[in-house]
């Protein structure tokens, strides 16, 4: 995944969650920012980011915040980045662990039971539902989700016990959106009812996996299988 006219700034103020103000080319911008999450760790005065301008005179804002370095690291924050970088792979020839073969079908945002979840995919021999979560968030070099209490991933997970029980494979995808962590796990200091269902999902044949990226400033690349820890 390719971003086009990158530029750099300095982070300042987060206004609301869609809109933060950034010094950039040494004027303060109202910047559209890609993630309604908290990212407190990340969004802290005086830290450099990345901005994408747009060309568009339609817009409200000029540039859109994608990612921020923390220490020597980048964190792409693009919320919608992560079913990017997963469906570039898969037509890149990504084979989901436990999957037989290749898959010959993919269709995104997929209506099962309450949820829409992400993805449905076809093997010559498997049906399966995918749901991809992308992680932002780094304490002692494990990545974790989610980074506020979320019901609906919750439901998401219980959709996916309900799909697995129907005879469909289930997957839970973490893209961890940044490189140099050692593994996943669920942050139940957090929420601790999606800790749970997450480890009940794995019982019950739901599939838990997490994936690295390898980014810059203006790209996003799924990377190599993390380890997971339940």
């Amino acid at each position: 995944m390719i971003y086009n006219n990158i530029v750099e700034g300095i982070f300042l103020k987060r206004l609301n969650r869609f809109v933060a103000l950034v010094k950039i080319k040494g004027h303060v911008q109202r910047v559209h920012v890609k993630n309604t999450g908290r990212l407190k760790e990340l969004l802290v005065e005086g830290v450099e980011c990345f901005l994408q301008e747009h060309d568009s005179k339609n817009r409200k804002t000029k540039y859109s915040l994608i990612g921020v370095k923390k220490g020597d690291r980048i964190v792409n924050i693009d919320s919608q980045a992560s079913n990017k970088v997963f469906r570039e792979a898969i037509d890149q020839g990504l084979i989901l662990p436990g999957l037989e073969g290749p898959i010959i079908h993919t269709r995104p945002e997929t209506s099962f039971a309450d949820s829409r979840l992400d993805f449905y995919l076809e093997t010559g021999k498997d049906k399966a539902y995918v749901e991809l979560k992308g992680v932002t968030l780094e304490l002692g070099g494990v990545a974790k989700f989610p980074d506020a209490p979320t019901i609906r991933g919750v439901k998401h997970i219980r959709d996916l016990i309900r799909a697995r029980d129907l005879g469909y494979k289930a997957f839970v995808v973490f893209i961890v959106q940044m490189e140099g962590v050692e593994y996943f796990s669920p942050n139940d200091e957090m929420h601790a009812e999606f800790g749970q269902a997450l480890r009940e999902a794995s019982e019950l044949g739901v599939r838990v996996l997490a994936y690295g990226c390898e980014l810059g400033p203006d790209s996003l690349l799924l990377g190599r299988q993390l380890a997971v820890k339940l």
